[in-house]
């Protein structure tokens, strides 16, 4: 079974960018996850097709109503009941949410299917929040036009964690955040770009090596780029051995700023 995404958009267009292109694009033509839109001007009453009104206590900008996006929801939540998906969860989303990571996007992954609420203007009426919405995520801190931008960033990240979405099963399991780290530095040919030589270490074939290497370069690059993710991740301290790999790291930045 596929996994099933609904969106809540006034902008279905802008999911040809998932639909079509690249990863997610191969996935969905692959059936590995179905995506269906529904535009909240579709479930209007009047002849404009309002879904936004001014704001009761005033201020700048527009909310968007509740009904519209209420009986958009309710025809979503529909439509996976029918495909045996019991209660789907409701994901708006916000940058007042849970800031998104690796590991909720993994626990969302095993979801049978999803329902995500994209707002526009100043935010949605907060009825329609408290009625609907099981989860709300954030993909930082920051403002952006509409949730789906958000939205792709969700679901491309849900869809590489599927079975059979990379070609190589363990890309996903080697990727930056999956062990906590970010990711090691890679390379490829030529071996010589520029003057810039790749590492020796990476063509000597000896496989125990490279993955210290790796390992090393990830705790480095944790250390030394996302210090917050990296006293996160050794919060209750390192082995001996994971502190001897980072004060190699910090060695040979020493060396490298010397030469």
């Amino acid at each position: 079974m596929s996994f099933e995404f609904d969106l809540i958009t006034l902008f279905p267009e802008m999911f040809d960018a998932i639909t079509q292109y690249g990863i997610t694009g191969k996935a969905n033509r692959n059936g590995i996850f179905n995506l269906n839109t529904w535009n909240p001007r579709n479930f209007t009453h009047d002849h404009y097709r309002t879904v936004d009104d001014s704001s009761y206590g005033g201020g700048p900008g527009m909310v968007m109503m509740a009904q519209p996006l209420d009986d958009a929801i309710i025809r979503a939540r529909a439509r996976q009941n029918a495909l045996g998906i019991d209660k789907p969860t409701v994901v708006y989303l916000t940058p007042q949410g849970s800031r998104l990571d690796h590991e909720m996007v993994t626990q969302l992954s095993k979801l049978p299917g999803l329902v995500l609420l994209c707002g526009r203007y100043e935010g949605i009426d907060e009825r329609l929040i408290n009625r609907q919405v099981d989860v709300e995520i954030s993909i930082g801190d920051y403002v952006v036009s509409g949730g789906e931008l958000a939205a792709m960033i969700l679901i491309d990240c849900i869809v590489r964690q599927i079975p059979g979405t990379l070609g190589d099963p363990e890309s996903a399991n080697q990727d930056s955040f999956v062990e906590g780290l970010l990711d090691y530095p890679h390379y490829t040919r030529p071996e010589i770009y520029k003057g810039n030589h790749v590492p020796e270490i990476l063509m000597s074939g000896n496989h125990a090596k490279i993955r210290r290497w790796r390992f090393q370069q990830a705790l480095g690059r944790t250390w030394l780029k996302r210090p917050d993710l990296f006293n996160l991740k050794f919060a209750h301290g390192m082995t001996f051995e994971e502190e001897k790999l980072l004060e190699e790291f910090k060695q040979s930045c020493k060396s490298r700023q010397n030469q």
